[in-house]
């Protein structure tokens, strides 16, 4: 059953349809998935506070009921090096419709890829996984399940990748921490279960994975009609 912060969340998020991004991580973290550290400010002051508080080079995103995909409204700005380049950018993103305040968030280095849920309306939550950041709609490089998932079904999603190399270590290179994707992945199974009749989608896009973590970069959650 859905903790009660969980539903408030999605009550509060229904009258414009979507989830905004700072209240999906906080979702996502009531339910034991990792997210990056972040904080939503809503004045240059607070910005510069929460940049200070992570530590720069951080990540900004733009707030805003109006922008579901903010890539698209140029709405993401990354290796935002000191305080100026932060207030510069606050300034930028408040001329953006809706706007609603900047999500400040910690840089992450890692693997890109995504994770993804939604509702068929045959067979029920289905479970994406693939390779993931802004090349995953050219590369397609995915592997579907239903839900819930079990680890076997995480040992064979991975299996069927492309890029499953980059995942297990490639060249020299360290691969991911295996352990901490299955728990990612898992928890991210018994949420889409509990959301069944509540959702239409969830895009977790990048996870960012690495030796050390495995942590949820950006989300975007759609509600049912």
């Amino acid at each position: 059953m859905l903790n009660t912060k969980s539903s408030t969340i999605l009550e509060k998020s229904r009258e414009i349809g979507w989830v905004l991004e700072p209240d999906a991580k906080q979702l996502l973290a009531l339910n034991d998935m990792d997210v990056t550290q972040h904080y939503w400010t809503k004045s240059k002051s607070e910005a510069v506070k929460a940049g200070k508080q992570i530590g720069f080079p951080v990540v900004a995103k733009v707030i805003s009921p109006d922008i579901v995909h903010k890539s698209e409204y140029d709405g993401v700005a990354v290796g935002i090096a000191n305080e100026d380049e932060l207030r510069h950018v606050f300034d930028r993103f408040s001329q953006l419709n809706g706007f609603q305040g900047l999500l400040v968030e910690e840089t992450v280095a890692g693997l890109e890829l995504i994770i993804g849920g939604k509702i068929d309306y045959q067979f029920g939550p289905v479970i994406l996984l693939g390779i993931g950041g802004t090349g995953v709609e050219i590369y397609q490089d995915t592997a579907i399940r239903m839900a819930p998932l079990r680890q076997t079904d995480i040992e064979s999603m991975i299996a069927c990748l492309k890029g499953k190399p980059l995942i297990k270590g490639f060249r020299g290179a360290q691969g991911v921490n295996i352990k901490l994707l299955t728990e990612l992945l898992l928890a991210f199974s018994n949420l889409i279960m509990q959301l069944e009749h509540k959702i239409e989608s969830i895009d977790l896009n990048p996870v960012m994975c690495s030796p050390q973590r495995c942590c949820v970069a950006d989300a975007r959650i759609i509600l049912a009609l």
